[in-house]
């Protein structure tokens, strides 16, 4: 069993840590509101610590799990102190590629490796432990990595050198992205057309229109219920980072572009907190 920190209790992290606590790892957590840290530790066997430096100090595996960049930024120049020869740091956060690499470097730096490893599926997943992560970064930290994350994680994959990761991540939303509009315009057609929307689906799903959102999602987007799942602050976060970075490769994302725009529609009506299929909304199904 390894001896791992886990840093960053949010809806996804708190459960992630769980699960390594669950699977017979050493767990430090560190959490900025350090309430959560507390109550995690009183719920599972680990070690609440009051700042990164401590959580992490010993550790063989370090897991971030935060918001954006800036997040991250901040928390590894807390914890790098620690960071000694042979650490591996996987970083689950969506953030961009350009930190990735950057972080990458520093931890080479002193005789540490640096995981770039953005997370799908959701709390639901990550309640599960069967999130898909999505990783860039040497291969021989992956491999040493992989077993451990194993514990939360049911496919993980190595896209390619630091930064791979979180573009590969990039792509995941930008997929998602058009096909929960389409799914929310098919939807808006059926409630105009006077259609049975449970009997379209059941028609439809075994087709070529089938996806993960409408098998998931459809009957609560039809309900106007949309206090579950990824918010829309969230997701517009990550369709920036995308976008930003396709200004850089030259990448044309209309549709991506699109639904971002319309994803801060919803910010307007106040679903800033909103699940992503909340789409619907702003095509007069509302939230109840």
């Amino acid at each position: 069993m390894a001896r791992t920190a886990f840093l960053g209790l949010g809806v996804m992290g708190y459960p992630m840590a769980g699960h390594l606590a669950k699977a017979g790892h050493e767990v430090s957590v560190w959490n900025r509101t350090g309430a959560k840290a507390k109550a995690w530790s009183s719920e599972h066997k680990g070690r609440a610590a009051e700042a990164p430096a401590d959580a992490v100090f010993g550790a063989e595996f370090v897991f971030l799990c935060l918001g954006d960049d800036p997040d991250v930024a901040a928390v590894y120049d807390a914890l790098e102190p620690s960071v000694g020869a042979g650490t591996v740091v996987v970083d689950h956060t969506t953030a961009s590629a350009e930190l990735a690499r950057t972080l990458a470097s520093r931890a080479q730096d002193r005789g540490a490796a640096f995981i770039d490893a953005p997370i799908s599926g959701g709390q639901a997943g990550a309640e599960n432990g069967a999130l898909t992560i999505m990783c860039g970064g040497n291969q021989a930290a992956f491999d040493q990595a992989k077993p451990v994350m194993s514990a939360y994680g049911k496919r993980m994959t190595r896209i390619g050198e630091s930064g791979a990761g979180q573009l590969a991540k990039s792509v995941n939303q930008i997929c998602i992205a058009g096909i929960v509009q389409g799914l929310a315009e098919g939807l808006h057609f059926v409630e105009e057309a006077g259609l049975d929307a449970a009997k379209v689906i059941e028609a439809i799903s075994g087709g070529a229109a089938q996806s993960w959102q409408m098998e998931n999602r459809w009957e609560t987007m039809v309900a106007g219920e949309y206090d579950h799942g990824f918010a829309v602050d969230w997701m517009r976060k990550d369709l920036r980072i995308a976008l930003d970075m396709a200004r850089q490769n030259g990448a044309s994302l209309p549709l991506t572009a699109m639904v971002d725009q319309y994803y801060a529609d919803i910010q307007a009506m106040g679903g800033a907190r909103w699940d992503t299929s909340s789409l619907l909304a702003r095509m007069g199904r509302k939230k109840r």
